[in-house]
């Protein structure tokens, strides 16, 4: 199979939203988005701790889009169905197409928290993956001490497979963090 001749629907829809592939264009509503969310994304992101401008976004929107054309990383837009409002990002990242592999990162306009569209994205995304892609497995990794984050494969039936310790760096980079790794797997 060549990942690049693999089809991607324009639209994965649920109850209350859309998802959909960042789009050349999507810069605007990323800066915005991440600029009223700052401080709840800090701590866990590391892009959040970065000063960008709205072309600073709109260059990685573009890497992103390039990206999903090849097929390497599917980021995906999450919007509202009532109204197109953006609410989030999610996607398909570190793809190993031999084992059918696929992690799940995710964040929330804090405008828009408490209102499970998050969750209910991830839960569409990980359908969508198990159904179309044949995933062998899911992984959803995030810090342990962001509980909003572990909420979602908790919810969403994953298995805390492990807790890695001292696997990485923080979001601002100067300190260990550990890492949960959920997972999903066809059996």
């Amino acid at each position: 199979m060549n990942p690049i001749l693999v089809d991607f629907p324009e639209r994965i829809e649920t109850e209350r939203l859309y998802l959909r592939p960042c789009l050349p264009g999507d810069g605007i509503i990323t800066h915005d988005a991440i600029e009223a969310s700052v401080d709840d994304l800090k701590p866990w992101l590391p892009f959040a701790n970065k000063e960008q401008t709205v072309e600073d976004r709109e260059a990685n929107i573009h890497e992103s889009y390039s990206k999903f054309l090849l097929r390497e990383d599917f980021r995906i837009h999450i919007f509202r169905k009532e109204d197109d409002v953006f609410v989030g990002s999610t996607g398909l990242h570190r793809i190993d197409w031999n084992v059918r592999k696929f992690e799940i990162g995710y964040w929330c306009d804090s405008r828009h928290k408490k209102n499970g569209y998050i969750t209910e994205a991830v839960d569409a995304l990980v359908k969508f993956a198990l159904n179309h892609f044949e995933a062998n497995r899911i992984e959803i990794r995030c810090d342990p001490r962001n509980t909003n984050s572990r909420k979602i494969p908790e919810k969403l039936g994953f298995t805390l497979e492990g807790i890695l310790i001292n696997d990485d760096l923080s979001a601002n980079g100067k300190e260990l963090r550990d890492t949960c790794v959920f997972a999903k797997v066809r059996k």
